[in-house]
């Protein structure tokens, strides 16, 4: 009685007490009323629903297989109970739970994707790892740090950023070097010798900067952070003069066009699109034929027209020369050049200033890290090598000083990339208001090396593909151009070990050579397909090549 009374209300206006209103039905209980006829047991025993409930349930009655006339009771209140249960599963007095065919969040087959409580986790986990070391230290040492990491990113740090800004400052000579290229009516024109030119000056350049730090003896901090730097402006520089080289060669044509009987009317090069892989490069070029001549030339103009001008529509070669234009690009977060990139309304400071302040976080965990779990281990190793001689001792020594910078060297490399792709690359984005922020993809699903050097780092496998892969494609073969986009990869890899070290081994480049064969056999039907078994591959030989490059450049 008291259960029943508690869902009743009473009405003040006339005195009548009604029950209170129900919430709506369960759409899978109301699917399972129209399939069975009805819902409620009354006192009739055959669990006919009257009226008043059909109304107020919103289910017709709909058939069912009627019972025997002869069933036995217990048949009928076993139907109706039936039915009743699926009618009052929300409203049952002690409450029920809803069971339905349902995978796990971490299943493959699961559409969730949100895992940012780890990514909160893994920044705990650190945060961890730095109290528990200060702690360490100020009990062994009376200090919370260590010095040694930190007076080497200290040592001729001025020195460091007015030779970094010469350096920056000096690509910009590609700017008047174009203007007089485009300019000629004669042998330096870009086509002719105008290309020789810039690739002998980039050339010069590069021989210059790379050795300067070895000049100045500066430290292998110092002398990594720069080395980067130039590559990464290597790159910028060439994508810029380059591409302009060749809409300075369109400009040309289509002007020559002005005078069909005399110019060059054969169809255009169409190049293609930024998303296509590498191995479907060769699978882009269209052909295109034509009815006559009057055709094809107005389809060349109009194919001339369209390279000259921006994606966007806004921009038309040669309005790009100018000293703001080649200033954007150089902040801009990306190595390839256009002649316009698609913009954010405007800055976001409060973005900015998160990702800055992440930025020297991340500098000083990378720090604390070497410092704490990389260096004294290699201090430790190189000791013990020197007072032994056997083989076996040697390869033993290497072998545990491998295992200990395993776990040290997955937290370099995810703070590597947190700093480089997520917080300085977006903090660029965000000053240069520069939208398209995709500068990696999910290279944590990586099956094989080929799948990772694309998902990894995007705008260096942009320049890749665009400069050295598509640049080579005409020449020589598909295998072969792949060959030399993972040659020119793995010669940058070791010039930065190189000055790491201060030593010439070729582990990093003999090992990025072998991701090759590598590939090639994870592509067979035996070992193609199974994602599971090569993501863990990939991660196995990531985590043990770091540590084992380290060790063998460091100690052998």
């Amino acid at each position: 009685m008291a259960a029943s009374t508690s869902h009743q209300r009473h009405d003040a206006s006339d005195g009548i007490v009604r029950p209170r209103p129900l919430k709506p039905g369960n759409p899978g209980v109301l699917r399972a009323q129209g399939e069975d006829g009805g819902s409620r047991a009354n006192g009739n025993g055959n669990g006919a629903l009257s009226k008043h409930e059909m109304r107020r349930s919103g289910s017709s009655s709909g058939c069912s297989t009627p019972l025997p006339p002869d069933a036995p009771p217990s048949v009928v209140v076993i139907s109706s109970a039936r039915k009743q249960v699926r009618a009052q599963q929300k409203h049952r007095l002690f409450p029920t739970i809803d069971y339905a065919a349902r995978v796990s969040h971490f299943d493959p087959r699961s559409e969730y994707r949100d895992f940012r409580g780890f990514f909160i986790l893994f920044w705990i986990g650190l945060a961890i790892m730095v109290i528990t070391t200060m702690l360490r230290n100020i009990q062994d040492t009376g200090f919370p740090f260590r010095a040694g990491v930190w007076a080497l990113l200290t040592e001729r740090v001025w020195q460091l950023a007015l030779t970094d800004g010469a350096m920056v400052a000096s690509t910009a000579l590609s700017l008047p070097l174009h203007r007089m290229f485009r300019n000629s009516k004669g042998w330096l024109r870009w086509e002719r010798g105008g290309m020789a030119v810039q690739s002998i000056y980039q050339a010069l350049w590069f021989i210059l900067w790379v050795n300067w730090p070895f000049m100045l003896g500066w430290t292998w901090t110092a002398q990594v952070f720069f080395t980067l730097h130039t590559i990464t402006f290597l790159m910028k520089m060439h994508s810029y003069a380059f591409y302009n080289g060749h809409l300075s060669k369109t400009e040309h044509r289509l002007s020559a066009l002005d005078n069909p009987e005399s110019a060059s009317t054969a169809a255009a090069v169409r190049y293609p699109r930024s998303s296509t892989h590498l191995h479907e490069l060769d699978k882009s070029i269209e052909k295109h034929t034509h009815r006559d001549e009057d055709e094809a030339l107005a389809r060349l103009r109009e194919d001339l027209a369209l390279e000259l001008t921006s994606p966007l529509g806004q921009v038309t070669y040669p309005q790009n020369l100018s000293w703001s234009n080649y200033a954007d690009y150089i902040l801009c977060p990306t190595l390839c050049y256009e002649l316009e990139y698609p913009r954010t309304e405007r800055t976001q400071y409060l973005e900015l200033f998160w990702k800055t302040l992440a930025v020297f976080g991340c500098i000083f965990l990378l720090t604390i890290t070497s410092e704490e779990f990389i260096v004294p281990v290699l201090h430790d190793a190189s000791l013990r090598l020197n007072d032994i001689s056997s083989t076996s001792e040697t390869l033993l020594i290497l072998a545990e000083t491998i295992s200990l910078l395993l776990f040290p060297f997955m937290v370099m490399f995810l703070l590597v990339f947190l700093v480089i792709f997520e917080y300085v690359l977006g903090a660029f984005a965000e000053i240069t208001c520069f939208a398209d922020c995709h500068f990696y993809s999910d290279w944590w699903n990586s099956c094989d090396w080929l799948e990772f050097s694309r998902e990894w780092n995007i705008p260096v496998h942009h320049f890749l593909r665009r400069h050295v892969y598509g640049a080579s494609r005409p020449y020589m073969s598909r295998n072969m151009s792949t060959v030399i986009t993972f040659l020119l990869s793995a010669l940058g890899h070791e010039l930065v070990m190189v000055c790491i070290t201060k030593k010439l081994r070729g582990y990093g480049f003999l090992a990025q050579m072998l991701q090759l064969p590598i590939v090639a056999l994870q592509r067979t039907r035996w070992v193609k397909g199974k994602r599971l078994f090569n993501n863990i591959c990939f991660w196995i030989s990531m985590i043990l090549g770091l540590s084992m490059m380290c060790a063998l450049y460091v100690l052998v």
